[in-house]
């Protein structure tokens, strides 16, 4: 398997892969967020999947894939830092925000800095075709958050902090998205990195979420809250490893842009899922995401 994905990077094998890894991606970050702003304390329900995903993979990461190169070690660190930060900073939006209102921004605010960040790292460039194509994408995006910021939320008190921390969670995510390509790009097997970032990203959050869970008056059943975090960290293998084998297999900018259609599938999971309203207007606009996601594919 190792093999194979190795040799098909920067093909048309590989590229087409890294599409489907991309919108898999993006599908799969939606219902994770979802899940980690859904029934239980966010707080909670991220350190949950973390401690999950954690415990899942360590024992691929100790005994199965090959052990890290020496220069590995300063890399890991750096992205365990990189999304600690990530994670509180997401947490105190979801606490704070409306998910179809927090989620867009963050989405949004992503891609953005993550293809500046691919080219300035990784000397990619995106045609003038691709970037009308991130335009229209970001339209989509910031223009449906303004929508449920106008239109659907009631609770405005904490909305502005909300915003503020989700634009600041938007630029760790092109942090990460971009530090997390250079990290898979410099370990000979990609799985040796997937292995080790899961098993040391999920060392802080459980602590915290404990920390949390004995302060509270009102704890809820742990139960479910630990089925939701192997849930989340099922999915979490799925979309956020699908996105950093999807930034070896070929641009990093491109695959930042492509997973940002999550934000469609976050609108129709608000819609379904948690009940919150759709009209033809934010229809028209996760039309214009999808569009802007078209452009940037066909315009390479």
């Amino acid at each position: 398997m190792t093999g194979w994905l190795t040799s098909i990077e920067g093909t048309e094998t590989g590229h087409q892969l890294a599409l489907v890894l991309a919108l898999m991606a993006a599908f799969l970050h939606a219902v994770f967020g979802a899940l980690q702003k859904g029934k239980h304390d966010p707080w909670l329900s991220r350190g949950a999947i973390d401690g999950a995903y954690g415990l899942m993979a360590a024992p691929f990461a100790l005994f199965v894939v090959p052990w890290p190169e020496a220069h590995m070690w300063v890399i890991f660190a750096g992205a365990f830092v990189i999304h600690t930060v990530y994670k509180v900073l997401q947490a105190l939006a979801y606490s704070r925000g409306a998910y179809t209102v927090v989620y867009p921004v963050v989405r949004g605010t992503g891609p953005l800095f993550a293809v500046i960040g691919a080219t300035l790292i990784f000397n990619e460039h995106f045609t003038l075709g691709q970037w009308l194509g991130v335009a229209t994408l970001l339209t989509g995006i910031f223009g449906l958050a303004l929508y449920n910021y106008l239109y659907l939320v009631s609770n405005r008190e904490t909305l502005v902090p909300a915003l503020l921390f989700a634009f600041a969670t938007g630029l760790l995510v092109a942090l990460y998205t971009t530090y997390d390509a250079y990290g898979i790009r410099a370990t000979q097997n990609p799985f040796t990195f997937l292995a080790w970032f899961f098993m040391t990203d999920g060392l802080v959050m459980p602590v915290l979420a404990a920390l949390r869970y004995r302060a509270m008056a009102d704890r809820p059943a742990l139960a479910p809250l630990l089925a939701r975090g192997v849930i989340g960290g099922l999915i979490a293998y799925c979309s956020f490893g699908g996105i950093m084998l999807a930034t070896r297999l070929d641009k990093v900018g491109e695959a930042a842009v492509l997973r940002e259609t999550s934000t469609v599938f976050a609108a129709l999971i608000g819609w379904l899922a948690l009940k919150e309203t759709v009209g033809p207007r934010r229809i028209a606009l996760m039309a214009l995401i999808a569009l802007g996601a078209v452009i940037v594919e066909f315009a390479g």
